[in-house]
């Protein structure tokens, strides 16, 4: 990870350099969001349809590291949060015999909470001191990270220059990764069969578990490693602040860190310029909270980290749109990315469901 956060350049980095090679780069300086996103929402269409390259099906492209699933791209955000997060850019969707989560229905829309600034570090304090009480089991060779959730998208759907909002179907995800993250297994409803895929990684991910048990436990330096690494894969036009907050996100997410690094990446989030707190948020099965947030001006999106009110259990997250920006078609209480943790484990071999024998 890279750079001093006392920098004020914003950042956020993204997996579509591997997923979808070259989009951000051929995208003409000064374009319009509205027709960034008309582009990346017709990706999105063919990515349903089309093979996205030669592999056998059932295979994934190869992973980034410690990058998000759901994408943030300087004003493209939108528009491939629908496309990524969901998988469709690995092979599988529909026609490989999974539930239809095609996106079709209404915009997901929420009420947009109360944004408090001065009490987010105050807020970090208590979340950071509940994650270091809470000791999960230390996984030994040969075992799998086991994650589950529920996800769902909203982004624009162009058919003959007619854009329409649209939503996915709430749906399942259940990931499965090595300790190294060079081996794993995706089940999610809709964007694989029922099944699955296999991801795997040519090299050890900076997001598995063997990685996070090596980062430092000081906020300070974890920080500047946050940096270093998303300006290493940034898009220079994404704010630099959000990209380590996005990173900080992804982390609490698919991925087990030890309680105690847990507890010192709310501790490095609380100095990141512009974190706020929010008094209610909604993850994606309804369950209220507090969040943690960081609002990326130039897409007036907001990303949330969602909390239990009473444990500050982490929940959940998503992105909403606090903003109207000229030329999206979202407007403000669209819910562009919604999901929530059902179950995190720790279990002996890849499939394998928590409290099923091996």
């Amino acid at each position: 990870m890279n750079a001093s956060p006392s920098q004020p350049h914003p950042a956020e980095w993204t997996q579509t350099q591997y997923l979808l090679p070259g989009v951000t780069r051929d995208l003409p300086a000064g374009r319009h969001q509205f027709h960034k996103e008309q582009m990346m929402t017709q990706i999105h269409d063919d990515l349903r349809t089309t093979p996205t390259d030669s592999r056998p099906t059932g295979t994934a492209r190869p992973r980034n590291p410690f990058l998000r699933r759901a994408i943030l791209l300087p004003a493209t955000a939108f528009a491939l949060a629908g496309a990524v997060v969901t998988g469709l850019a690995l092979s599988g969707g529909n026609g490989n015999g999974g539930t239809d989560t095609s996106a079709t229905g209404p915009a997901l829309t929420t009420q947009v909470g109360t944004a408090d600034a001065k009490g987010a570090p105050q807020l970090l304090d208590r979340i950071s001191l509940a994650a270091a009480d809470v000791s999960g089991p230390t996984p030994h060779a040969g075992q799998f990270v086991y994650i589950a959730s529920k996800v769902a998208s909203t982004y624009p759907h162009t058919v003959d220059n007619n854009t329409t909002v649209v939503s996915q179907k709430l749906h399942s995800r259940q990931i499965w990764n090595s300790l190294d993250g060079k081996n794993g297994w995706l089940i999610e409803a809709g964007e694989t069969s029922d099944k699955g895929i296999t991801l795997s990684s040519d090299t050890p991910l900076d997001s598995a578990y063997n990685a996070l048990a090596k980062l430092p436990t000081d906020p300070t330096q974890l920080l500047q490693r946050i940096y270093r690494d998303s300006d290493a894969v940034r898009d220079p036009e994404v704010p630099r602040d959000q990209a380590a907050f996005v990173a900080i996100g992804d982390l609490l997410t698919e991925s087990y860190p030890p309680a105690d690094l847990t507890a010192t990446l709310y501790k490095a989030a609380a100095k990141i310029p512009g974190v706020v707190a929010v008094d209610d948020a909604v993850d994606a099965t309804g369950r209220h909270g507090v969040a943690i947030a960081r609002q990326n001006d130039d897409t007036g999106e907001r990303t949330e980290w969602i909390f239990d009110k009473k444990t500050l259990q982490f929940l959940g997250e998503r992105n909403v749109v606090v903003n109207k920006v000229a030329d999206s078609p979202f407007k403000v209480g669209t819910v562009t990315f919604t999901s929530a943790i059902t179950q995190r484990a720790i279990v002996d071999a890849s499939k394998q469901v928590p409290g099923q024998a091996r």
